[in-house]
């Protein structure tokens, strides 16, 4: 049987390498040696994809690095949740997470990066793509019980629609119920106060880092 603390490197290891196939060898190698998987999520996958977010923020990994580290990621998570569910647990998480590009605007991947990130440091995230309409945030933040709403928007044009939903928000009564972050590259922390959102971050990390330093303010 392969020593715990080896799986826990052949995993952070395959996040570094940017290997999908390894990820899931190395979750299926701590499962198969009846390691924890909530313990193999901790010391085996967070540590280094927070690692490559922090090192992506500092320009020291380019975009496509970043994102095959959180498609390795994600691809022994799949292994890791599975293994939890089967045994009637499930992963905590810090707190619930809807995420979309706004109304209008079809980039993708900036948002995908910061939803990667936030899941791999411990929130549930709820991804609802592109285009998405104010009111389609709002619904998807009550079904899946969100503590947090994040509106990415590419386009200067595009953001406006990041006021639109806070605007819908206070007319049906629920601004007060969800925390809202916002980024995208036109926005700036003085959009965020114009708009009454609760936070701007300017990329990943930084989502990350400002949601768990204000976790006062919007956990329950």
């Amino acid at each position: 049987m392969i020593d715990k603390e080896e799986i826990f490197k052949q995993m952070r290891e395959a996040i570094e390498a940017y290997d999908s196939e390894a990820a899931v060898k190395a979750a299926r190698d701590a499962i198969d040696s009846g390691i924890d998987p909530l313990e193999a999520v901790e010391k085996g996958f967070a540590k280094p994809i927070r690692e490559l977010g922090e090192a992506f923020d500092r320009m020291e990994i380019f975009l496509p690095q970043l994102m095959l580290g959180s498609d390795a990621m994600k691809a022994g998570m799949e292994v890791l949740e599975e293994a939890i569910k089967s045994k009637g647990g499930e992963i905590k998480n810090k707190g619930i997470v809807v995420i979309g590009t706004v109304e209008g605007d079809i980039h993708d991947i900036g948002k995908t990066v910061v939803g990667a990130l936030l899941q791999a440091n411990g929130y549930q995230v709820h991804d609802l793509g592109v285009e998405v309409p104010a009111a389609r945030f709002i619904e998807a933040a009550g079904v899946h019980r969100a503590d947090i709403i994040a509106m990415s928007a590419l386009l200067s044009t595009t953001m406006l629609h990041q006021r639109d939903t806070i605007e819908l928000l206070k007319n049906k009564g629920l601004r007060d119920k969800y925390f809202v972050i916002i980024g995208g590259a036109p926005v700036t922390p003085q959009w965020a106060d114009e708009i009454g959102a609760d936070g701007y971050a300017r990329g990943a990390f930084e989502a990350v880092m400002f949601l768990d330093g204000n976790r006062g303010r919007w956990a329950g």
